[in-house]
């Protein structure tokens, strides 16, 4: 018997789905527990296994098109049987958000958002969801575009003129892009300079009429690319964090000369361990919650909860956003099995990997942008932990110590606190602890 394939929840957080890749295609024999298709969740790439066992014999949602939770994205069934009345369940369900088009009385028209001068703004496509349509206003025809392949080729200098999609309908994806760097594609940026139309200013030749003024250009074209799943989901959790959460901020200047030469005599000793400053630091923030778990807590409406293990979020860059990783009982490791940890879960994080249970539950966070020349920020609480370290760059300073002037590595962190758990005066002991021990960082081995 036929079967619909719906959106399933594969992360705590999911609230819709994006097809990255089908791993079979329509007419494909499919057995129970096969991995089916590959969807982007709000935190990581994971597979969908297939529920039965029959032949796919409808893809409903195409790659690169989104569904929420429970929507049918695909029918499986036996080869020669009737699937019309799934067909028609599954349509009426409504349209992939990215496919819904916008209502024909007052919808805007495409002249009405064109700029003054005449060129005209990409706008995005009706042929799938996550997909982006370009024009270049040349009449050299349109561009269907995933709006991850449209990242990729514009940070590779990839001419997306020159590459023939793969996708649905043509539409150009991660993989031709993939394709594209691997065959030398930045050499396609001088060719997508040299079609790219130019616009000049009208010279005009000395004479006796009145000086001409060049042509006046309207406002700058542009182009939509669908957000993200996980983009979508940062946007919901900060909305539930900076309004409703109360922070406050608390900030300190930390000389960090000895955990430098620590880490270093320890990367010399074992070049393997390949230990980092932000390892030293989550370890020193873990040894410091355990001394003052009234940080390591968040509010529970009616109650506050106090966590016996020190879970260290850990924020990681990744190409879609910001995910945090979560370092497991940070106060009970040691720097190798930290930095082992950091390394291997930072990377599962960055090719989207990463199970829910490794980016959910942290107790307390640490953001670290001093790597990127950052020498002080404040971030935002993570929603239900109760702070967030802000970390900046370690810096060579001069400062006066016993009525010298000397050289000091420093580095400023700011605390963001919860004030419904966190006072001003239980955060700043929780700092003083936390300095104190990257000052002295033998205290933490010892």
């Amino acid at each position: 018997m036929a079967t619909q394939v719906v959106m399933p929840k594969l992360s705590p957080t999911m609230e819709e789905g994006q097809i990255s890749r089908w791993l079979k295609k329509e007419g494909d024999q499919v057995s129970m527990g096969e991995p089916l298709a590959e969807i982007d969740t709000d935190k990581a790439t994971m597979e969908m296994q297939a529920l039965g066992t029959g032949v796919l014999r409808k893809i409903l949602i195409n790659e690169g098109e989104t569904a929420p939770l429970g929507q049918p994205i695909a029918i499986i069934g036996e080869a020669n049987e009737d699937i019309s009345s799934l067909l028609k369940a599954g349509a009426g369900t409504g349209a992939p958000k990215s496919q819904a088009q916008p209502e024909q009385e007052g919808a805007e028209s495409l002249e009405q958002r064109a700029p003054a001068d005449g060129t005209r703004a990409a706008q995005p496509s009706g042929n799938g969801a996550g997909a982006t349509e370009t024009d270049d206003g040349q009449g050299s025809g349109r561009l269907v575009v995933s709006p991850l392949a449209a990242r990729m080729a514009a940070e590779a200098g990839i001419n997306l003129r020159s590459l023939t999609g793969s996708g649905p309908g043509g539409r150009i994806i991660k993989r031709d892009i993939e394709a594209a760097m691997s065959a030398g594609g930045k050499a396609g940026a001088e060719d997508a300079a040299a079609q790219t139309p130019q616009r000049h200013l009208r010279a005009v030749a000395p004479s006796s009429q009145p000086t001409q003024f060049p042509a006046v250009e309207g406002a700058s074209p542009y182009r939509d690319e669908p957000t993200s799943v996980m983009r979508q989901t940062i946007a919901r959790r900060l909305v539930t964090s900076i309004g409703p959460i109360p922070h406050f901020f608390l900030t300190t200047e930390i000389e960090m000369d000895r955990v430098v030469e620590m880490r270093r005599s320890v990367n010399e000793l074992d070049p393997e361990l390949k230990v980092s400053i932000n390892d030293v630091i989550i370890k020193a923030a873990a040894a410091a919650l355990v001394q003052h778990p009234q940080v390591n807590a968040s509010f529970q409406e009616r109650n506050v909860r106090y966590y016996e293990r020190a879970d260290i979020g850990v924020a990681v860059a990744i190409e879609d956003g910001l995910i945090t990783p979560v370092v497991r009982s940070a106060d009970k490791k040691s720097l190798s099995q930290i930095a082992s940890e950091v390394r291997e879960l930072a990377e599962r994080a960055r090719s989207r990997k990463l199970l829910p249970e490794e980016y959910t539950g942290a107790t307390f966070s640490i953001s670290n942008l001093g790597m990127l020349g950052i020498d002080e920020f404040t971030a935002v609480i993570n929603p239900p932990e109760a702070a967030i370290l802000a970390v900046g760059a370690v810096t060579p300073k001069a400062v006066v110590r016993d009525g010298q002037i000397v050289v000091r590595q420093l580095m400023r962190v700011t605390m963001s606190c919860d004030h419904r758990v966190i006072d001003g005066a239980t955060g700043a002991r929780f700092l003083q602890t936390f300095k104190r021990l990257l000052e002295n960082p033998l205290l933490m081995i010892v």
